[in-house]
């Protein structure tokens, strides 16, 4: 099972759910494909029976689903690396970018390129997303991140 997981800012990440058609078209994906796609189109997705779609899903789920994935796909944002790499999952980032308005800025294709240094497979194409799918990265075995993650950083800076 593959698992693609965009995030749930209320940008659309229509690119990565293209590239997903394609590859499903092209017959490169044949295996079920779970979908949590945030705000984006999934209509390129329906006619396959193969693809589950959900906007949102619950964190125990989510977390199902990573450890059952042979592969995930990820939008690049810094919870969601965080959390892949630290359950030893098989995954690749797939960067959100402000050229085809999918977040404010490039700061996730920044934080991929940062962590690529240290192991995590960046996809920037379709190319490079066909070439994961056929050779998925092997289980994530190291630590990214020393410090607490962001949100336990806030709570420790501003207590309620």
């Amino acid at each position: 099972m593959i698992l693609m997981t965009l995030g749930t800012i209320p940008y659309p990440f229509d690119r990565a759910i293209s590239w997903l058609a394609v590859l499903l078209e092209q017959g490169i994906i044949t295996e079920p494909v779970f979908v949590q796609y945030g705000a984006s189109d999934i209509s390129l997705l329906q006619k396959y029976p193969n693809v589950t779609a959900e906007s949102t899903v619950e964190r125990d789920r989510l977390l199902s689903l990573m450890d059952d994935a042979r592969l995930v796909i990820s939008h690049a944002g810094q919870g969601s690396t965080r959390l892949l790499a630290e359950r030893g999952a098989a995954f690749v980032l797939l960067p959100r970018l402000k050229l085809y308005e999918e977040h404010i800025d490039d700061h996730q294709l920044g934080f991929a390129q940062a962590v690529a240094e240290s192991g995590v497979q960046l996809c920037q194409t379709l190319g490079d997303l066909e070439a994961a799918v056929r050779n998925p990265p092997d289980n994530f075995g190291k630590k990214l991140f020393e410090g607490p993650s962001l949100s336990q950083h806030l709570t420790e800076v501003y207590p309620t």
